[in-house]
């Protein structure tokens, strides 16, 4: 089982602790060369990466209209094999990292960002992975609180956030399990995240206590059959359902879903 249905980026290197970019002079004369680096990342930043138990990288990607580092994982399908590889020998408690790769769904929500008034609104990322989404709404005047249900693609969302010159709240958050509590939001995303159908009633729960009276959940996918089985599901819960559509150039054949979720 590999990871597929990923946008198309441009990798700028492969590293355990990306340190550095180095540029190399050489003299059309004499063929010396020189190595000379730029460096990235804080000792803070360094420390925070070098804690890390897995490969990742910088990646260019398309965000908020423009492209923008963001830190992701080095080989997600190897971490998908190793983490069934541990539950097939028994051991509990492994979660499948599918926050591992940067999906296209999250390019798609972070288009249809340009149609909703965020702006110095608070925002609650579910499900974020490398926190594309919450960080395209960032960079859209919103106050974010990104969140995962694991800590590891957290500790990714917070480097990108540093080199970046971004703040948000980063922290683990549980569907169905953890409370904000007595905050709530006018505006919750999540992309991918309909892919399992015991998520569901644990996605609802969580956007009826930290939603605003008015507020939306916005949920994004490249039109799984699973997301659709969703949309017919939620239609008789006590929410209002619309979908919209946002063509994707790296594929304008196969548009991302936007399914907006407000209570009834």
């Amino acid at each position: 089982m590999v990871f597929q249905d990923r946008p198309a980026h441009s990798a700028s290197r492969s590293s355990r602790t990306p340190m550095s970019n180095a540029t190399v002079l050489e003299d059309h004369r004499t063929g010396d060369k020189t190595l000379l680096f730029s460096f990235e990342l804080s000792q803070t930043q360094f420390s925070m990466a070098d804690s890390l138990s897995f490969a990742w990288h910088w990646e260019d990607t398309l965000i908020a209209g423009q492209e923008r580092p963001l830190a992701v994982a080095s080989d997600p399908d190897a971490m998908l094999i190793e983490a069934c590889e541990r539950q097939d020998a028994g051991e509990e408690g492994v979660i499948d990292p599918f926050w591992a790769t940067t999906w296209r769904a999250a390019s798609g929500l972070d288009r249809f960002l340009d149609r909703v008034p965020i702006h110095n609104q608070d925002v609650l990322e579910v499900g974020c992975g490398t926190g594309h989404a919450g960080i395209a709404a960032l960079l859209r005047g919103a106050r974010v609180t990104l969140t995962d249900g694991v800590e590891d693609p957290l500790q990714l969302v917070r480097l990108s956030l540093s080199r970046l010159g971004l703040h948000a709240d980063v922290q683990v958050f549980r569907l169905g399990e953890d409370s904000l509590a007595p905050k709530k939001f006018p505006f919750i995303l999540g992309s991918d995240v309909t892919y399992l159908r015991t998520l569901w009633p644990e996605l609802l729960q969580s956007a009826a206590e930290h939603l605003t009276e008015d507020g939306q959940l916005i949920l994004s996918d490249p039109q799984r059959l699973i997301a659709t089985e969703f949309s017919q599901w939620v239609k008789d819960k006590p929410w209002d359902y619309t979908e919209h559509t946002v063509e994707m150039d790296d594929d304008p054949e196969h548009p991302i879903r936007i399914m907006v979720l407000t209570q009834g």
